[in-house]
């Protein structure tokens, strides 16, 4: 009996710590999970930075004080240190959210979540995601502090990763039973690619297509016009544009007759948009400028965004920045403040491709047979074999649908076209504004940056107040990107691209502020042709308003701010509207003066 009894105790030890130790489906290996030495109860105890960073590969002393709201104030004495802290610090608070987004951005999440997420990996490489990293990590490598910024921030990311044992494991990665891997600089650029995907990929091509196909182009045109006209423009120079505009040729596009009959990729949430602006110090009571952001895009958990403060002998910058990604993308210096919002231009167009066969090695292009180039997509699948998917690229872009993915037959084949598979280096830009002194520098570092298109406004210690939407802008003729393009005829692709001193732009308004809530960029003179996703046209009226008012008391302060002076008091409280006239939020805010600038934040 004793012998039976020690046989069944060691059947069923040996049955629970197999069972414990392996996952189940769905079900995470509980064993690792619940260990109290090693599983998610060691993650219970949180084990701060020291003040002082004692990390292999810094070069100099580097100092970490968190404030009471936790965010890290990160003190060092070279610009190779500065940055490698902060990706040493953002990963020990966001490891799992960097390293995830990036698998989501690559189309890697099957890999740790199983086949649920093949058909969302698939439309990812699918859309070239690693395709656009690729290219525009060329060019942020080949400038010197971009560069020297994403290698610096990379090592530190990796330095915090190899810190790591099973007892310091992030919890996430003890639940879903894997381990993070090395971060590199194309991780970086995948992030910024993550955000473009965001913010510049809205399009409606297919849809107004099938549209004008039922409706006609005099419906097209009452129903869904470019500019509604009825709201005030971020910018309104009418009749004073000073400059000569790019022109192409006069021959007109061909309009598309048929209906469309492919899915739509998966667009950004409808609800995503942002509004910003600044004031003059002629309106304030304080006489220097006010600068405030709102960038409500999807809400989250943990937040899209990382507060920080980054402090050299020739940088003192606090603000957002992106966990994943080096420098403060929204926030202010000594001398600048600045912030964004989504410029809502279109960055996409789809061709109609006519390929030879069904075996698109070749297609159309100006009445010759062109090559089109093969990427086989190895996609890993958590407890299944890999995945093998075959995305075909013509010189316009990658193929989104075909018969092996949503396309029914070759007459719906269309390259995807998107101004962010081009190089480009966007943190530059935001390297340079971080460093920034006044109105030149502010427009000397945007002139790196392409896409997403943003609206940046801009106040300084000297007084100065701006706004310019920047971006690569395609020169288009009348209706081009709204409808499918044809893609055998080279002469309907871009041609030319709006230089960036013609982009909208304005220094110190007579009017005294300046504002932007994804409402159309400039007013019916502008010499370009604007299309966009999703203009709006409210937000903007209500902002203006709240431009020419302090805090106090929203309502009785509207009358007040038509004199054109506000009243000096304390600015204690901020308004927001996040997306929808409905919302109507008041918060608690801080408010910090540095030389000179109010800057209102959260």
């Amino acid at each position: 009996m004793k012998t039976f009894k020690v046989l069944i105790s060691l059947i069923i030890t040996v049955s629970l710590v197999y069972a414990l130790n392996r996952g189940w489906g769905a079900i995470p290996a509980l064993g690792t999970v619940l260990d109290p030495f090693h599983g998610i109860p060691r993650n219970a105890v949180i084990e701060p930075i020291p003040g002082t960073l004692d990390v292999p590969g810094l070069k100099g002393q580097v100092t970490v004080i968190y404030d009471s709201a936790m965010i890290p104030h990160i003190f060092a004495t070279n610009d190779e240190d500065i940055y490698f802290a902060q990706g040493y610090v953002t990963a020990s608070m966001r490891l799992w959210q960097m390293e995830t987004q990036i698998r989501a951005g690559k189309g890697r999440l099957a890999e740790i979540l199983g086949p649920g997420l093949l058909e969302r990996d698939r439309s990812q490489r699918r859309l070239g995601m690693v395709y656009a990293a690729e290219n525009s990590l060329r060019e942020m490598e080949a400038n010197p502090g971009s560069f020297k910024a994403i290698t610096s921030y990379t090592a530190g990311v990796n330095a915090f990763i190899n810190s790591l044992d099973d007892n310091k494991l992030p919890f996430e990665y003890k639940l879903l039973g894997y381990k993070p891997e090395q971060w590199t600089n194309l991780d970086c650029a995948m992030l910024l690619k993550n955000m473009a995907q965001t913010l510049n990929m809205g399009e409606k091509d297919k849809e107004m297509t099938r549209a004008l196909a039922m409706l006609g182009k005099p419906a097209i045109d009452l129903l869904w016009p470019d500019n509604e006209n009825v709201g005030d423009p971020i910018v309104d120079h009418t009749k004073n544009w000073k400059f000569k505009p790019v022109t192409l040729d006069t021959i007109p596009l061909a309009v598309p007759g048929g209906l469309v009959d492919v899915r739509s990729h998966r667009m950004a949430n409808k609800d995503v948009g942002s509004n910003n602006w600044v004031v003059s110090g002629s309106k304030t009571a304080t006489g220097a400028p006010l600068l405030c952001n709102d960038p409500h895009l999807n809400l989250s958990l943990p937040s899209i965004w990382f507060a920080i403060h980054l402090n050299t002998p020739d940088m003192n910058v606090m603000g957002s920045s992106l966990p994943g990604a080096p420098s403060v993308i929204i926030g202010f210096n000594d001398s600048i403040a600045w912030g964004v919002t989504n410029a809502q231009r279109d960055a996409v167009d789809f061709y109609k491709v006519k390929f030879k066969d069904n075996k698109l090695d070749e297609y159309l292009s100006d009445g010759a047979w062109k090559k089109s180039r093969k990427v086989i997509e190895k996609i890993g699948i958590k407890g299944q074999e890999p995945f093998y998917d075959t995305v075909t690229y013509t010189h316009q872009g990658p193929v989104v649908y075909d018969m092996s993915f949503h396309g029914k037959d070759l007459a719906n084949l269309y390259a995807f076209r998107w101004l962010s598979h081009d190089g480009s280096n966007e943190l530059q830009t935001f390297y340079e504004l971080n460093r920034a002194h006044n109105y030149n520098e502010f427009m000397s570092a945007l002139d790196h940056f392409q896409t997403p298109a943003q609206n940046f406004v801009f106040a300084s210690t000297a007084g100065d107040i701006a706004i310019r939407v920047q971006g690569r802008f395609p020169v288009r003729r009348k209706d081009e990107g709204k409808f499918i393009l044809d893609g055998t005829k080279t002469q309907q692709e871009w041609k030319a691209f709006i230089p960036f001193d013609q982009n909208v732009m304005d220094k110190n308004p007579a009017r005294g502020f300046a504002s932007s809530a994804n409402q159309y960029p400039a007013d019916a003179t502008y010499p370009y042709y604007i299309n966009g996703s999703s203009y709006e046209a409210y937000r903007n009226a209500q902002d203006q308003r709240c431009a020419r008012c302090t805090y106090k008391s929203h309502a009785a302060r509207h009358d007040e701010a038509a004199t054109g002076q506000l009243q000096p008091e304390s600015i204690r409280e901020l308004t927001l509207f996040p997306g929808q006239s409905r919302f109507h939020i008041t918060q608690r805010i801080r408010k910090e003066s540095i030389s000179g600038i109010e800057v209102v934040g959260l």
